[in-house]
Parts: C-alpha cells; sequence; structure tokens
C-alpha cells in the first residue's frame, strides 16, 4: 500500500533565450543587481538585499512571460499569484557575485520548461494551502525588504538633524535592522527547502530549512517541512517534534495533522494516527490525502468497510487517483466482494504498477 503525501517547496530566480532539447524548450532568464551598502550594511546583509532584489526582478519577468506565451493566462490568476507560485517551482543559480566593501554586485539566472511551470502553477492554484503558503512567504520577502528600507532611512534622517546622535536610539534601529535583514534571509532559506523537497533531496531540505529556523524561528512552514524531509529520511521522531511545532505556531493547520497522523501510521501507532487525521479531515475536509491515508489506518486495523468508505470519498474528490482504486480493490477482496477486479482493472488503467502487476501474475486483462 502506498501513502500519498503532497508538500510544497521552493526557491528563486532571470537576458531571455531559447534552448532546445529532447525532451522540452526550455527559456532562460538572467539579471543583475548592484547594491549599495548602507552605514548598517554588512557583506552578508547587502549579500541577502541584493539576492531578493534579484530574485523578485526574474519572477515578475518569469511572470509575465508565463500569462503572456502559455495557458497561464486561462488560470485566473492574478500577476502577483503566478509570481508566488512560480516560486514554488523554479530554482535560481547565482552565477557572478562581486563585493568590493561598498557595493554588492550580484547576478543570477533561471531555466524552466514553461509548459511543465504551467502544469505546476495550475496544481498549486488547486491546493489552497500551499497556494495561500507560497503567497504569504513571498509578501513577507516584501514586508522584510520594506522594513529594510525604512530603518535605513529613519537612521539617516536621524544622523541629519542631530549633531550628537542618540546611541540607545541608534543602537534600537541596529538591532531592528539586523532582525529585519536576518527574516528575509530565512524566506530565502524556507524556499530552498520548498525546492530541495520537490526534487526528492531529503538532505538537503533540511539543511535549508534547519538555516531558517536558526535565522527566523517563528515560520511554522519551516518547521511542517522539516518534518516531511525528517520522514522522508526515516527519522520520525524528529518528524513528529517538527510538526508538534508547526501545529503549536498554527493550531489549525490542517496538513500538519496530516503529515503527524502519516507518520504515526508508519510507526504503527494507529489510534494516534486516527485522531490526526480525523482533525486534518474536520479542518480541511477536501484535504483527499488525509481520506486516502485514514482508509489505510482502517485497512490496517482490519476494518475494511471503513476503509472502503475513505477510499470512496478519496475517489470523490479526486476521481484519477489511482492508489486509492487499489487499495479500495484489496480491501473488497477482504471481504470477497467482486468489485475487487473492477478497481484494480481501473488502477491498472491509471497507471498503478502494483495493481498491473497483480492482474498480470493472475493472467487478467486491462
Amino acid at each position: 500500500m502506498k501513502q500519498l503525501v503532497k508538500f510544497l517547496s521552493i526557491i528563486v530566480i532571470a537576458f531571455l533565450f531559447f534552448a532546445a532539447s529532447a525532451s522540452a524548450e526550455k527559456v532562460t532568464f538572467v539579471k543583475e543587481c548592484n547594491y549599495n551598502a548602507s552605514d548598517l550594511d554588512s557583506k552578508v546583509s547587502s549579500r541577502t538585499i541584493a539576492l531578493e532584489q534579484v530574485k523578485r526582478l526574474l519572477l515578475e519577468e518569469l511572470g509575465t512571460y508565463l500569462i503572456s506565451e502559455t495557458e497561464v493566462k486561462d488560470f485566473k490568476l492574478t500577476k502577483d499569484q503566478v509570481t508566488a507560485y512560480s516560486a514554488g517551482v523554479v530554482s535560481a543559480e547565482v552565477i557572478d557575485e562581486k563585493w568590493d566593501g561598498k557595493t554588492y554586485y550580484l547576478k543570477a539566472k533561471v531555466s524552466a520548461d514553461p509548459a511543465e511551470v504551467a502544469k505546476s502553477l495550475q496544481n498549486i492554484a488547486n491546493d489552497k494551502q500551499k497556494a495561500k503558503e507560497l503567497e504569504d512567504v513571498r509578501k513577507k520577502a516584501a514586508e522584510y525588504s520594506k522594513e529594510i528600507e525604512r530603518l535605513k532611512k529613519e537612521l539617516a534622517i536621524a544622523k541629519t538633524n542631530s549633531k550628537t546622535p542618540d546611541q540607545k536610539i541608534e543602537t534600537k534601529s541596529v538591532e531592528k535592522y539586523n532582525e529585519a535583514v536576518k527574516g528575509l534571509s530565512a524566506t530565502d532559506w524556507l524556499e530552498k527547502g520548498f525546492n530541495f523537497i520537490e526534487l526528492g533531496n531529503y538532505s538537503s531540505a533540511l539543511n535549508a530549512l534547519t538555516k531558517a529556523i536558526e535565522l527566523n524561528p517563528k515560520f511554522f512552514g519551516s518547521y511542517f517541512h522539516r518534518g516531511f524531509a525528517y520522514d522522508m529520511l526515516g527519522n520520525q521522531q524528529q518528524a513528529i517534534n517538527d510538526y508538534n511545532k508547526a501545529i503549536e505556531l498554527v493550531p489549525k493547520l490542517a496538513n500538519a495533522y496530516y503529515g503527524r497522523g502519516i507518520v504515526y501510521n508508519k510507526l504503527g501507532i494507529y489510534q494516534q494516527a486516527l485522531n490526526d487525521l480525523n482533525k486534518a479531515i474536520e479542518l480541511d475536509p477536501q484535504l483527499d490525502e488525509a481520506y486516502f491515508n485514514r482508509g489505510i489506518t482502517y485497512h490496517s486495523l482490519g476494518n475494511y468497510q471503513r476503509a472502503i468508505n475513505d477510499y470512496n470519498r478519496a475517489i470523490e474528490l479526486k476521481p484519477n487517483l489511482a492508489d486509492a482504486y487499489y487499495n479500495r480493490g484489496l480491501a473488497y477482496g477482504r471481504l470477497k466482494n467482486g468489485e475487487a477486479i473492477y478497481d484494480l482493472k481501473t488502477a491498472a488503467k491509471l497507471g498503478c504498477k502494483e495493481a498491473q502487476d497483480f492482474l498480470k501474475k493472475e493472467g487478467i486483462g486491462w
């Protein structure tokens, strides 16, 4: 039996050219930025700010291209939404950077298959929680950027208007500035973690998300996605700890209960799994994976009828969910119900390899 788990990931992005390949046509964007450091800046803060500025330019240019040249224009998304969602499915590469003590120069690029990105954007748009999270991360980055600019101007005015600057005020401004820079850097590491998860690189995701948490321990998404990475790496206890923290920060986070329920299921702690999956469904009745995995839990407990009921609901919400047909077929088989073969054939047609192998072994076509 399979467990279907959907999470998100991120990083970011920006001279445009087309590169033909055997499988798809890619577009590449390149952008550069010269950030003039203020009295408040160090090399680290200057790089953080320069990177965010380049990423914003790249995301905006990629979004404009997608809206004008792909089916994204039919998705009824705003430009800001396209920009935010794109940050969840593309990866930026810094190709050049220099620091002379006053100016930080940074150049970055992104290459992507427009058709694949468009498909991913539609999937994100259909997942309200994932969409909101991506939008919130981009908004948070924008807020930190505005705060950084505000503090620079505030301190500059204070120095101009006073021959004897108040040391306490200046120290407080510096502390706020450094916190804003750390927060901005945390959004970048969080987006990197998203992207590594999307690529299946869970070790790199764990490292990136840990860095995000060190910089800003208040981002629930960092714990939530790191919990998933820990689970994929076989560290279920640490995964539970991170899901616990995500729930502490956002008590109504359906996907955190869902993810923790998956972990309890793996550990064979079925009542805890049911409790969490019930809570996930209560918070988000449209979460098809929660019904599917609760069905797995009931299946493991030998309650095949309740498992079938949950597989039914998962299929209602997502008619092409091959694994739900396969598992329902297995449950019907346990109950000696003739619907088992129909479900196994349907699962096979939808691409479920386990169903295909089973039917082939039994000499049954589909």
